[in-house]
């Protein structure tokens, strides 16, 4: 926003400003009332006007903060007036680059202009909570979402900060509109940096315990002269001379009391452009802005280093950090519970950077990510709108959380991460789709079950069964990660890898049950169903094919048993043979390489019938249905030797068959039932995305 230049070189004599009204300089703002000048108050006994006798100050002892934002002030301005003595008071500050305007392409995202960049600091919140979006006058922060750092410090009541304002454009007191009682004194300059000076002057004097003093002419400058001109390095040089001018007043108050602990940092609103313009737009020159600190803080990284040509930027220190450095230095830093500040403390001894938040791919979590820095050694708590979660182990930097939202729609949510003494919160949003659940009736007949999340496996319906190599000598089992259900449920999958083979050929796993529901004449109906995946060209589907599961010798499919084949174009045969004759499922079932399907067999022996099941996530469903004889139903044992995965039952399948590769078939959540599923519920498994033992008590 431009100033009125005429009003700055009106009042522009020194301590002018200082002797007026609070009128004459552009009137209060902020809430605040009027504040009495120094030069107008009754004498000490010093013999000289409003100042402390030797020894004494105003006002509390204790913390004190002192926040001075100066516009157009460059990182690299600074820097070089520090280096070229032109700052004499500022040369022992540390000074490092920093970012401010959001995460470009987010929720957090907004304009480089001075509204924003000044609400940022005002509140240590990105646009999505503080709500200022233009320089306009209409604009103003929402003190609900986004308190001021004046509002807050005022929180701590035991306190009894007095807080102050003064600020050189008009803009900054209209942005705290929405707030009252929270700024005890504050004075609309209308354009005179003098002005500022002396009344910030008084209100140190007078011992405020948290003052914001706003500087703009570098920015004037810069946007009448550019970046490089005479002119804005003697704006630079009459600022800095201006702040040293403040540090005076508070050098004098710690003389006098050593318990008097001041905290002042530096900055600037938002970065300019080559031509010292400010644009808005989320360049890097536009992004960079700079935090000078006269304390050592353990959290600000980059001190004393040139600005990042690259998007490194990102990883320092953000305007949003300033405020709840102040806070802590205060003692009033929010409690986890509400603490809704996108910044970190710069004090901290563990830092918290880069915090984001985006919907998984199952659309029913929000996955959560950070990175951590200092001391890693911590555990790290997240909290959803002010109520724990979750506790993570020192070093995490990662948490899927799964909102269980009441049905499908947007959802908006307020995590923040707690690691050792540093915090920070950040705005997630979501389009929640809402899991589809496991059918209960799916734990109905369930009689053997095999998760595959540990090896040696172990049924999930007790002593049901065993799962192990054919032969001990001969384990190609080997678990990976799950990435076929749900992220939620992830855990563990099976691979087996039969060109893992002993001497005499023998490869393979194999599940054996204690009742066999193939052969048991008690058991009508059975299913057997589990998630598969080939490797990433179905390499076994060729020549006489490879066997998925098989209790039977599956040299041929006329062999007395049952099988599920894998064959060419990524083909899956459901098959059933007496010894001499099969029936058989073929040409309607066939696998996306490299992706989980879901593979259910379905025999009603009493009803002479097997029905045939492979979901596949490109292919769809898969159907397929053949009549039984008798014959074939009798012979449904097999061997009685167990079902064999990646193998047939005997474990010699591929040293007989040589023609056939061997190779790594990944099996997930296999399980048997003693009834012919529907296809409802075998349609149910593959939507849901969840292992069986949710259902299991």
């Amino acid at each position: 926003m431009a100033r009125v230049s005429k009003a700055r070189q009106g009042l522009a004599g020194g301590g002018l400003c200082a002797a007026l009204l609070l009128a004459a300089c552009g009137g209060g703002g902020g809430g605040g009332s009027a504040f009495v000048p120094v030069a107008d108050a009754p004498s000490t006994g010093s013999g000289s006007t409003g100042t402390p006798a030797p020894g004494t100050n105003k006002g509390n002892s204790g913390p004190k903060a002192l926040l001075v934002e100066i516009d157009g002030l460059t990182h690299a301005a600074l820097v070089d007036a520090i280096a070229q003595k032109r700052a004499p008071a500022l040369q022992s500050f540390h000074v490092a680059p920093a970012w401010t305007g959001g995460t470009n392409g987010t929720p957090t995202e907004q304009r480089l202009t001075d509204g924003p960049s000044w609400a940022t600091l005002l509140t240590g919140t990105w646009v999505q909570r503080h709500g200022v979006r233009w320089d306009t006058a209409d604009q103003r922060i929402d003190a609900k979402l986004a308190p001021s750092i004046f509002a807050l410090a005022k929180q701590n009541a035991g306190a009894g900060y007095k807080t102050a304002a003064v600020t050189a454009n008009p803009l900054y007191p209209v942005l705290l509109g929405n707030e009252t009682g929270t700024v005890d004194a504050a004075f609309d300059c209308a354009g005179s940096d003098a002005c500022v000076t002396d009344h910030a002057s008084q209100l140190i004097e007078a011992g405020n315990d948290l003052l914001l003093a706003q500087y703009g002419a570098p920015a004037d400058a810069a946007a009448n002269s550019g970046l490089g001109s005479d002119a804005y390095r003697r704006a630079v040089s009459d600022t800095a001379a201006a702040v040293g001018r403040l540090l005076e007043g508070i050098a004098r108050r710690t003389a006098n009391d050593a318990k008097e602990d001041w905290l002042v940092i530096l900055t600037t609103g938002h970065g300019r452009d080559a031509f010292g313009a400010a644009t808005g737009l989320q360049t890097r020159d536009n992004k960079t802005i700079f935090i000078a600190s006269n304390k050592e803080l353990a959290g600000l990284p980059g001190t004393g280093t040139a600005v990042p040509a690259d998007d490194t930027l990102l990883q320092l220190a953000a305007a949003t950090d300033i405020a709840p450095t102040v806070l802590r230095h205060l003692g009033s830093t929010p409690a986890a519970a509400s603490y809704g500040l996108n910044g970190i403390a710069l004090q901290g001894t563990t830092t918290l950077r880069e915090p984001t938040a985006k919907t998984g791919a199952d659309r029913d979590n929000i996955e959560l990510s950070w990175k951590l820095a200092g001391n890693t050694d911590v555990p790290v708590k997240v909290l959803r709108d002010g109520k724990l979660v979750a506790t993570l182990a020192a070093g995490s930097t990662s948490y899927a959380d799964y909102v269980d939202a009441a049905g499908d729609g947007n959802y908006s949510y307020v995590y923040t991460l707690v690691a050792g003494d540093t915090m920070v919160s950040l705005n997630a949003r979501i389009a929640y789709l809402a899991p589809v659940p496991l059918m209960p009736t799916l734990a109905t007949g369930l009689v053997t079950y095999h998760s595959f999340d540990t090896l040696p496996g172990v049924d999930g319906k007790a002593g049901a069964s065993t799962l192990a190599p054919w032969a001990a000598d001969a384990d190609g089992g080997s678990l990976l990660a799950d990435d076929g259900m749900r992220t939620r449920y992830r855990a563990k999958a099976l691979r087996i890898d039969s060109r893992v083979a002993n001497a005499s050929g023998m490869s393979g796993y194999r599940i054996r049950q204690a009742t066999d529901v193939t052969s048991d004449a008690g058991t009508t109906a059975f299913t057997i169903g589990f998630w598969v995946r080939t490797d990433a060209t179905c390499s076994q589907g060729v020549s006489n094919g490879g066997t998925v599961i098989a209790n039977k010798n599956y040299d041929t499919g006329n062999n007395a048993g049952l099988a599920i084949g894998l064959f060419g174009s990524c083909e899956l045969r459901f098959n059933t043979g007496t010894g001499s004759v099969r029936g058989e499922i073929k040409g309607a079932h066939y696998l996306s390489a490299g992706q989980w399907a879901y593979v259910a067999m379905v025999i009603d022996k009493a009803g002479l019938a097997m029905d045939a099941y492979a979901i596949d996530p490109a292919r769809g469903v898969q159907t397929g249905h053949v009549a039984l004889t008798p014959a074939l139903v009798a012979a449904l044992g097999g061997l009685k030797n167990g079902i064999g995965l990646n193998e047939d039952a005997t474990g010699l399948y591929y040293k007989r068959q040589s023609s056939s590769p061997r190779g790594a078939m990944d099996f997930n959540d296999l399980a048997i039932w003693n009834r012919a599923l529907s296809a409802a519920e075998v349609a149910n498994l593959y939507k849901a995305a969840a292992p069986l033992s949710t259902l299991l008590p």
